[in-house]
């Protein structure tokens, strides 16, 4: 580990011991239910840059939207990426973007906590019970209701896909809306969506057409991923010379990280871009995309493409993608075969 690893890494274990009793005081806190309660102004703390990270909170800002149809939501986040994730979605109000780097730009960083003391909000939502900047803005933001994610054991028994990233923040926020009167909702946790318009879609389906040459149905692939969730160049060349002949009725495009690495060789047609939106919407002209756990996975599936997610590391259940007939494959346990069963299934299906 780096030096530079390190330090943040004991910055985060001080931060975290500093903050995690942040919200304790509000977990059993007093509602006067006889004052009509009304939510017009929201902030949802999720203090993140990734792009994965980014689209996992679009399922709880929906469900935000569906209770609270004329509210306005700020958005609390790290980097620039949101702007463009949450570009279609006309209850944002404002993005305020934490800097990647606040050591480096201690200016921008105060300015932030200053213009969020400077709202007044009727709700704030901490999304990640473990992000220390999250518990710190539900603490120093200006809100008559605050929700700092506290884990709640009878929710956690309730449902048995609460550990999921997306969904576990919806769940507890239901939970908290009741404490203020609202009735329970059970409907199924919203997909993740990133909206792509008419227009967009549009667009895709013509760079799709440009590249494969044809009007066959096409499956994406993303062989790349960070770290050990990367697989090795053997394995995806041996996957997909499997999916070429499992499937010579469909053409087979690889999308491109920004990196531009190909664990096949570019042995496919291939899609490089370097704006999110535009891969979202090649991908969601695709009948299904394969991809190891990443944040364009997770834009596959905010895309509404089915996805099949591929997965070496024990956070299977963390991330997995759902709806849309998507599915996530432990590869430690599944082999080729297995996979191309559950790929069987999915395209029949489709």
């Amino acid at each position: 580990m780096s030096v530079l690893k390190k330090v943040n890494e004991y910055r985060r274990i001080i931060t975290h011991n500093l903050t995690k009793n942040i919200g304790s005081s509000q977990k059993n806190q007093k509602i006067d239910l006889t004052q009509k309660i009304e939510i017009k102004r929201v902030l949802i703390s999720r203090p993140n840059h990734r792009l994965g990270n980014l689209l996992l909170i679009t399922p709880l800002v929906q469900e935000v939207i569906f209770t609270f149809p004329e509210c306005k939501i700020d958005l609390f986040v790290k980097g620039g990426l949101a702007p463009i994730v949450f570009q279609n979605y006309e209850n944002i109000n404002y993005i305020i973007e934490l800097p990647k780097k606040p050591f480096k730009n201690l200016i921008a960083y105060f300015q932030v906590w200053i213009k969020i003391k400077k709202q007044h909000y009727d709700i704030v939502i901490n999304v990640d019970k473990g992000s220390s900047s999250g518990r710190l803005s539900a603490q120093f933001a200006n809100a008559k209701y605050k929700f700092f994610g506290e884990v709640d054991e009878n929710i956690q028994l309730k449902y048995s896909d609460y550990e999921h990233i997306a969904k576990y923040p919806v769940y507890e926020f239901r939970s908290f809306l009741t404490k203020l009167g609202f009735e329970n909702n059970e409907n199924p946790v919203p997909s993740l969506d990133i909206k792509l318009s008419s227009s967009e879609i549009a667009e895709g389906q013509k760079i799709v057409k440009e590249i494969v040459k044809n009007d066959i149905k096409t499956i994406a692939v993303f062989t790349y991923a960070t770290d050990d969730k990367c697989y090795s160049e053997s394995w995806w060349e041996e996957f997909y010379d499997r999916l070429k002949k499992e499937y010579p009725n469909y053409n087979i495009m690889e999308v491109l990280p920004v990196e531009n690495i190909s664990q096949i060789g570019f042995k496919a047609p291939t899609f490089y871009s370097k704006d999110v939106r535009e891969i979202g919407s090649v991908i969601a002209n695709t009948v299904i995309f394969i991809g190891a756990d990443s944040g364009i996975m997770h834009l596959a599936s905010a895309s509404l493409t089915t996805t099949v997610g591929l997965f070496s590391r024990p956070n299977i259940n963390m991330y997995a993608p759902y709806n849309n007939n998507s599915v996530a494959i432990n590869t430690n346990n599944s082999n080729t075969d297995d996979c191309i069963k559950i790929i069987n299934r999915i395209l029949t299906a489709n």
